[in-house]
């Protein structure tokens, strides 16, 4: 039997492959994440090149599965002081929970920094080796390498951390805002931990929901019957959607209806700047921003919500 024919892998200079690294290595990774995803385990979305920095710039600034902002810094030569300083420079900046420093050749002091800042600090830092290679005249490819990056008992204990700090934030903004004299459609719910609390429009599987995020709050009708229902919230959806321009102008915000396709809910939400992260100090015109949002959007509803054409 014949062996099969085995390649030579050979590697590329990276210069050859990425002339620029701003311009042309930057771009390319953030049009393959994915990539850079595989190598250190996280799921980077909403990537955005050269944010400001106060007078510097970051290479790229991603978002995580909870929403927490990783920047990554690129260096296509051998790591430098001054390169690790900019990356805890750009982490403090951007109040970042995790740092991604890729580099075409680790030195040994930097990969010790880099692990003295996992065990040291509450953010993951993550240092890649970046190369590029090839077998005979295919192109080339990118093979990337994690030297080191945060154990995994530094990285339950940060997430365990952030999570106890973002229940606790959230208790006290929902602790304040049913205690607002507006809030009455939600004075009787408990304040908890969770991004959202609700209560019945007055029909069933349509609840009026707050919701919190980091950056924005929302006041919301969301439309939900339960299992196997889809077809029957996109009717009630299209039924109130018959009555869009009267319910926009009844509300002092911007609605925006949100059909969810693909989804089994359909929302139709104000959203407005300003979350459980901004200062606390301006949490009461936040929520009470929120809260006649809320108002007003119940009040251009309910007549509607009475005269819907329901299965049951």
């Amino acid at each position: 039997m014949t062996s099969p024919a085995i390649g030579k892998l050979q590697r590329v200079a990276l210069r050859e492959v990425w002339k620029h690294e701003a311009y042309d290595f930057t771009k390319w990774l953030q049009e393959n994440i994915d990539v850079l995803n595989a190598t250190v385990g996280l799921n980077l979305v909403n990537v955005d090149r050269e944010q400001a920095a106060g007078s510097f710039s970051i290479d790229l600034v991603a978002e995580d599965e909870g929403g927490g902002t990783v920047i990554i810094e690129n260096q296509l030569e051998k790591s430098n002081h001054d390169h690790l300083g900019k990356l805890i420079t750009y982490l403090t900046a951007m109040s970042a929970r995790a740092a991604i420093w890729i580099v075409a050749e680790p030195r040994p002091e930097h990969v010790a920094a880099v692990a003295w800042l996992n065990e040291s600090t509450g953010a993951d830092f993550f240092l890649v080796k970046v190369e590029a290679v090839r077998i005979g005249t295919s192109p080339a490819a990118p093979l990337l390498t994690l030297i080191v990056g945060p154990s995994k008992e530094t990285s339950v204990r940060t997430q365990k951390h952030e999570l106890a700090e973002r229940y606790d934030i959230r208790l006290n903004w929902w602790t304040q805002l049913v205690s607002l004299p507006g809030a009455k459609l939600h004075k009787h719910i408990t304040p908890g931990t969770y991004s959202w609390i609700g209560t019945s429009s007055g029909v069933r599987g349509l609840n009026l929901n707050y919701v919190v995020t980091q950056d924005d709050f929302a006041a919301e009708l969301y439309i939900d019957r339960g299992k196997d229902s889809e077809e029957e919230n996109n009717s009630i959806f299209d039924q109130l959607f018959a009555f869009k321009t009267e319910i926009d102008e009844a509300v002092p915000h911007t609605v925006s209806w949100e059909r969810l396709e693909g989804r089994r809910a359909c929302r139709i939400r104000v959203t407005m700047p300003g979350g459980y992260r901004s200062a606390e100090v301006e949490w009461p015109a936040i929520q009470t921003s929120g809260v006649e949002a809320m108002n007003a959007l119940n009040n251009a509803l309910q007549p509607h919500l009475k005269k819907l054409k329901l299965k049951s």
